[in-house]
């Protein structure tokens, strides 16, 4: 079984949608991605930082998931990070109400002895300094997921870079993978960031699916049409989650397994958005995951006749 360690927040959301609203719940990109993750049969660990306001509850259901929380620190006098928003009616923008980093400001990560020699390593949406930090823990990983965004960009490119430099995939959004390359086209803008270092550039478009390129190939996944969103808080992370939780599972990182991957990234994705926060991710079953596979190839599978 292979070892996989996440780093990420595990924190407090507190969301408002054109649906409703809630109070302090799960959140933070290490939660999304564990949880996601957490679907196959891998040996993960979370590498996070929380205080001493956070529930036993919270991280017993990780450790009901099989996930390893060694690597949560708890601090006992401090708060854990918190992030309020409230989503527009079309669910794709959203405004920051409130960010408070909290024991995140401090956080220096450690990786658990035993997971030093994970295969695979997810790098959730943390400083860039936290994701190289871990990268100086870990020995010689098979293969390792950056997922960064443009307030990183804004604020600190040069670290961003080099963390960039020592991966083998990154994901990032459209709007993001814009920036970052200084390139409108996305295949340009692919081929740009290919060129600081990843073998992979994963491109997400939301509700619009997900792009995939390697050097001159290139691979689309759309999402499943849904007939309700709640909260698309955490989709990013669930998919970054159900990418590398395929990807150690089946130990194969061919171009043509990343295809797969990316179509079980997406696949969980679309559960994540049913309910608010981590609700829907919580008791996902096979049949469940199965189910929706099915539909996806429904979706994407045609006959058309050559002329």
């Amino acid at each position: 079984m292979s070892k996989l360690v996440i780093v990420g927040t595990v924190a407090f959301d507190a969301i408002e949608t054109p649906f409703g609203k809630t109070d302090k719940i799960l959140g933070g990109a290490g939660t999304y991605i564990g949880l996601s993750a957490a679907n196959f049969n891998v040996d993960s660990a979370i590498v996070s930082v929380v205080g001493g306001d956070f529930p036993q509850k919270y991280l017993d259901l990780l450790s009901s998931k099989n996930i390893n929380i060694d690597g949560i620190e708890i601090v006992e006098n401090g708060k854990t990070f918190f992030w309020s928003g409230r989503y527009h009616n079309d669910l794709n923008s959203r405004d920051t109400l409130d960010t408070q980093l909290n024991v995140l400001a401090d956080f220096n990560p450690v990786v658990p002895e035993v997971y030093k020699d994970a295969e695979y390593v997810m790098l959730g949406n943390l400083h860039p300094l936290v994701q190289l930090s871990v990268l100086d823990q870990v020995k010689n990983p098979k293969l390792v997921v950056l997922d960064t965004m443009n307030f990183w960009m804004d604020n600190t490119l040069e670290d961003l870079k080099k963390v960039i430099a020592k991966v083998d995939v990154i994901t990032i959004n459209d709007e993001e993978a814009r920036q970052l390359s200084g390139e409108y086209s996305l295949v340009k803008a692919a081929r740009e960031i290919e060129k600081m270092g990843p073998e992979y550039v994963v491109i997400k478009k939301g509700e619009h699916g997900a792009l995939l390129f390697h050097k001159e190939k290139v691979f689309f996944a759309p999402a499943l049409p849904l007939e309700e969103v709640f909260d698309p808080t955490g989709a990013g992370d669930t998919f970054a989650g159900g990418f590398i939780g395929y990807l150690a599972h089946t130990d194969d990182i061919s171009f043509e397994n990343l295809k797969n991957a990316i179509i079980y990234g997406s696949n969980l994705a679309s559960f994540c958005v049913e309910k608010f926060g981590t609700e829907r991710m919580k008791n996902l079953s096979k049949e469940d995951i199965n189910m929706r596979l099915e539909e996806f190839k429904k979706l994407t599978q045609f006959k058309i006749a050559l002329k």
